[in-house]
């Protein structure tokens, strides 16, 4: 493992943790994953080739579910349109709108479901929950062997079909968004350095969980722990701490920002993390994230991406998390996450910064939808299931589609090697780094605007009361 760069204020909070030791570059990883490494990474991109690297993080979907385009298939994608279910019936996928009305289980006990050691046919033991206002017909025969219908998301057929679409992004960890959003900033949930377990579910207890968690939730809120055998007997009160790529950034003095559209959401992975947020009183007795990391660099309007794109303000590294209605999420999403993507590549794209950025989209867990596609299993919590992956950039290779490997640990890499950072030692030591999806000698793409039922004006301007995320 390379050494992990720490500002010496996060040293001493830390104290004397293994994670002091990797100053010394044949130490081993510390602890939720991160495992020992001498070999040196390959040379960044040549300078000034990606200056910029945007994340856009939607929710809940498979690529069986949401890319099921005829234009990829015929290309080689690995897109499936039947599944196989626990009596080995052949289902067929059923068409049906983005913004349903029910969503599947993604627990971490939902993945053990459909995973049936490595058989994928348990999909149908996954449970589903149908929205209050649901009809009695719900939920529909086979609910979790759906796709996307493709009038709901021409926007993202034209972004992976003009740019390059992975059909071998897994997510790393086996569960829900509260820890997928950890492992997205840091390449871990573990609730701390040198811990060898991980944040394995979303939050419980407490008078809303799912919108007031983190390092400022209520005292009795807990999360539940998964250790090395699969066992989630632990439960901790959900605020953590270990490094962070945000830490890094901060050591090489470059430019971040987290959009998010609320403090307290599941979605939000800087609330829980106690060094980021720096709770107005010590844990569990917080109300408000006091840090500068939070005052600084946290956005609580996931909209101001758009200005901060038009007034020349673009953070080097930004991490954009969509609100509900915006977010593809089953049974809370109002048909309105495509357009909200392509208003932010589109704004990127039509600037200055569109010569010199990356734009990576993927999607924080399965959704509990039906995929074909059997993840590695390297734990008892990673890796999960196929999320999909759009790769936007003027040096991404134009219409490719990635059969590499990849996870979330694969941005946490690219970013590293990109700005030159050191290692975190987790989920990024054994990522690839995303460079079969660039050709920084090819002549730069040059932007074509992707169509869109809604533009950013429409986000810009919405006057309705907006959703946190549902239970997941």
């Amino acid at each position: 493992m390379k050494k992990v760069m720490l500002r010496p204020g996060m040293l001493l909070f830390w104290g004397l943790l293994v994670c002091t030791a990797a100053f010394l570059a044949s130490l081993g990883g510390c602890g939720g994953g991160g495992t020992a490494s001498s070999t040196p990474p390959p040379p960044p991109p040549p300078p000034a080739k990606i200056q910029h690297v945007v994340v856009i993080f939607q929710e809940n979907r498979s690529p069986d579910n949401l890319f099921q385009d005829p234009n990829l298939i015929s290309e080689g994608a690995d897109i499936q349109n039947y599944g196989i279910n626990s009596l080995g019936d052949k289902i067929p996928l059923a068409p049906q709108s983005l913004a349903n009305d029910y969503d599947p289980s993604h627990t971490h006990g939902a993945f053990l479901a459909m995973y049936d050691n490595g058989k994928m046919d348990g999909a149908d033991k996954i449970s589903v929950l149908c929205d209050t206002n649901a009809p009695p017909s719900c939920p529909p025969p086979n609910p979790t062997f759906q796709y996307v219908t493709q009038s709901d998301v021409a926007p993202y057929f034209q972004l992976a079909e003009t740019y390059t679409f992975g059909d071998r992004m897994f997510q790393t960890n086996q569960g829900p968004s509260f820890p997928a959003h950890q492992f997205l900033i840091s390449g871990t949930s573990a609730p701390s350095v040198g811990s060898n377990l991980f944040v394995a579910e979303n939050p419980i207890n407490g008078p809303a969980p799912f919108y007031n968690t983190g390092c400022t939730s209520p005292p009795e809120e807990r999360v539940k722990l998964i250790d090395p055998s699969g066992g989630e007997a632990q439960q901790i009160y959900p605020c953590f701490d270990h490094p962070t790529l945000t830490d890094l950034l901060n050591t090489a003095n470059i430019s971040w920002r987290y959009y998010a559209p609320s403090a307290g959401i599941i979605w939000n992975a800087p609330n829980a993390i106690q060094h980021m947020c720096v709770p107005n009183a010590p844990p569990p007795n917080g109300t408000a994230c006091t840090g500068s990391d939070w005052t600084n660099n946290v956005v609580l309007q996931y909209t101001q991406v758009l200005t901060d794109i038009q007034a020349g303000n673009l953070a080097t590294v930004s991490w954009v998390i969509p609100n509900g209605e915006s977010s593809d999420h089953a049974a809370g999403e109002h048909g309105a996450g495509p357009s909200w993507v392509a208003s932010v590549v589109n704004a990127i794209g039509n600037s200055q910064y569109w010569s010199n950025t990356a734009i990576f989209i993927a999607w924080d867990d399965w959704g509990g939808w039906y995929d074909h596609v059997a993840p590695t299993i390297k734990n008892s919590y990673e890796y999960g299931f196929r999320v999909p992956l759009i790769v936007v950039s003027p040096y991404a290779k134009a219409a490719y589609i990635s059969h590499v490997p990849h996870h979330f640990g694969s941005i946490l890499k690219y970013i590293e090697e990109n700005f030159n950072l050191s290692s975190l030692g987790y989920a990024d030591v054994d990522a690839d780094d995303l460079s079969d999806c660039f050709d920084y000698n090819q002549t730069p793409l040059k932007f074509q605007t992707i169509a869109a039922p809604l533009g950013a004006q429409h986000f810009l301007e919405d006057k309705n009361p907006h959703s946190d995320p549902d239970d997941d």
